[in-house]
């Protein structure tokens, strides 16, 4: 772990107005299982009725520079950096009904991705709302909260098993010999994100081979994949300061395309912002996840 340091602001004016800069976070970091085994996380035993699921492997603390790219996020593109932000707001905004949100939101969802991205298809294949509750287990699926722990959704296996099980049979052989994607769009709800932010890592300072760890998720029925990562000094953080219901930030899971000339991924986590005045109200999001497919 490194030394705690002061959380610090640094500041800027706009027409006599000050601006937010960057922050230092508490960014949770893996550490692999003491007996070499490899990483799991028991995924059946993720109800109200646990507090945290079963895993073999802990985590550790690290103080990382956060920058906020507000003002200059048109330098983070899914291609460079391996996320983007925009500025749309949604028709849907209630959010309480699952019914409701993939009946009106999903299909916002899918419009907005095809004009950013220039995909010809997207599949939409589920989504999570977070509404922060202090003291609730991160892992309560009727109350999920801000996750707090560095990591990318989806592994190479996992990507492809998603082609496989949510796109019938006779589609998937051609749908995987072209370029896909997994995408989440991300945006707060309610009110502005100043609560618990989304930091992203610039995935041109990510080792792909040495810093992603992939965890088997067990689950009842099934099981599936993502990567932990572990602490990399040289991880450039980003976020975009009290981010409101009319922005999104588009967050790349995977990217079928690997040869190295465009970002595969990006690592990402909720964070406490030290900075956050008392009293500000608790974050509230909405993600949605996306295969994306090209021509």
């Amino acid at each position: 772990m490194v030394p705690r340091t002061l959380p610090f602001r640094l500041t800027f004016s706009i027409n006599g107005l000050t601006m937010a800069s960057d922050t230092i976070g508490t960014l949770n970091y893996f550490v692999a299982p003491l007996d070499g085994s490899l990483p799991y996380r028991n995924r059946f035993n993720a109800d109200s009725t646990m507090e945290k699921p079963a895993r073999n492997w802990t985590q550790e603390p690290h103080d990382m520079q956060i920058e906020d790219v507000r003002g200059k996020e048109e330098l983070y593109k899914l291609d460079n950096a391996g996320f983007q932000y925009g500025r749309e707001a949604a028709k849907h905004t209630s959010f309480l009904n699952d019914d409701e949100i993939e009946r009106e939101y999903y299909p916002e969802g899918i419009d907005l991705i095809k004009r950013v991205t220039g995909a010809t298809s997207i599949v939409i294949f589920d989504h999570h709302i977070r509404r922060h509750c202090p003291g609730e287990s991160g892992d309560n699926p009727q109350k999920l909260q801000p996750i707090s722990s560095v990591h990318v959704d989806q592994t190479t296996a996992s990507s492809i098993a998603r082609v496989h099980t949510h796109l019938p049979p006779t589609e998937a052989p051609s749908l995987l010999r072209r370029r896909f994607q997994l995408i989440n769009l991300w945006r707060p709800i309610s009110h502005a994100a100043v609560d618990w932010p989304v930091a992203l890592c610039d995935f041109r300072s990510v080792d792909f081979e040495k810093d992603l760890v992939p965890v088997a998720l067990i689950y009842s029925d099934r099981e599936s994949e993502t990567f932990a990562v572990k602490y990399n000094p040289n991880h450039q953080w980003k976020y975009m300061k009290a981010m409101t219901p009319e922005e999104f930030v588009l967050i790349k899971c995977y990217d079928s395309i690997q040869d190295g000339s465009v970002a595969r991924l990006t690592p990402h986590t909720g964070f406490q912002d030290p900075n956050t005045p008392e009293g500000t109200p608790l974050r509230e999001s909405v993600e949605l996840r996306a295969l994306v497919f090209y021509d």
